[in-house]
């Protein structure tokens, strides 16, 4: 563990935001603090480290300010729950503001993908585009998407509504304990992936991002995942029709988690959406083809023309 965490370098900037209800969030910064701003939305599990290392090399070289942002209950953000994923655009406005930002883009990983959305939902005068790597499609609503482990999830919602708090403490303290194991974990959970995934893990620099993201972000709790998975299998606050700014999205068609079928459905629903699968790749593709997100992301292109927004 120890070997593989000697090429990590901390951010350019680290620390909190106070956001509505006296809480904070967290945040780390790469790249060019003047630069465009790209807000990087970490997966489930993840907190606000678990950005590629590729991806913070080329906002330094391209002069992007690139903010990986903790979720409430992971790192040093304050444990909350939303009581849908909208609600959380209303924290992020305060972010970009207490930053001095304007407009950003947002990427999401996984479970970072309803949040990018909500993003684009609410603020399009603020964001302007969007990208989703393998994320994760509503499982309520108009655009529910039948099948996969968040439908899965659905049925144990309300037992983990009920029993947030202490599975939080619970596993807070097993990943204490098990810090020291992190590096050997990591590997026998990589040789049970597919072979994109388990070949990814395999290089050490992402070993190395994944573990510093890991133990810096439960040094003090792991709520987040847990809130996560309940908010996912609620109504997210929106419907996909209302995010009216282009959003481009990139799947694996191996994906074990969430299904390609999935990303093609919400894509399909998207009014302005263009779908990239990757061959033989699976749930942690996204991380891999970063540099290309992000050129993707900050170049404009054609746009298929918005449908009308939904009153």
């Amino acid at each position: 563990m120890a070997g593989a965490k000697a090429g990590v370098r901390r951010p350019a900037l680290e620390g909190t935001v106070a956001v509505r209800g006296d809480r904070r969030l967290s945040f780390a910064e790469y790249g060019s603090r003047g630069g465009q701003a790209v807000v990087w939305m970490h997966g489930t599990p993840g907190a606000r480290r678990q950005v590629p290392f590729e991806a913070r090399r080329y906002a330094e070289q391209h002069g992007i300010r690139l903010i990986g942002l903790d979720r409430p209950g992971i790192g040093s953000s304050t444990p909350h729950l939303y009581p849908d994923v909208l609600d959380w655009t209303r924290d992020l406005e305060v972010v970009l503001e207490t930053l001095a930002i304007d407009t950003a883009h947002v990427i999401g990983l996984s479970g970072g993908g309803p949040y990018a959305l909500a993003a684009a939902a609410a603020l399009p005068e603020r964001v302007p585009g969007v990208a989703v790597l393998g994320g994760v499609a509503p499982t309520q609503g108009v655009d529910a998407a039948a099948g996969g482990m968040v439908a899965l999830a659905a049925h144990l919602a309300p037992l983990l509504t009920l029993a947030r708090v202490p599975l939080g403490v619970t596993l807070t303290q097993a990943i204490r304990l098990a810090r020291p194991l992190a590096g050997p974990a990591l590997d026998l959970y990589a040789a049970a992936q597919p072979p994109g995934d388990r070949n990814l893990l395999a290089r050490p620099e992402f070993k190395a991002m994944f573990l510093d993201d890991l133990l810096n972000g439960s040094r003090f709790q792991t709520t987040a995942p847990i809130h996560d998975v309940i908010l996912f299998t609620r109504y997210w606050g929106f419907d996909l029709a209302e995010v009216q700014v282009p959003v481009r999205w990139w799947h694996g068609d191996d994906d074990h988690i969430v299904p390609l079928r999935h990303g093609r459905h919400v894509v399909d629903r998207l009014p302005d959406a263009t779908l990239t699968v990757i061959d033989g790749e699976s749930h942690l593709c996204g991380l891999g083809i970063a540099e290309g997100v992000l050129a993707s992301l900050l170049e404009p292109g054609p746009r298929r023309t918005p449908a009308a927004r939904v009153p």
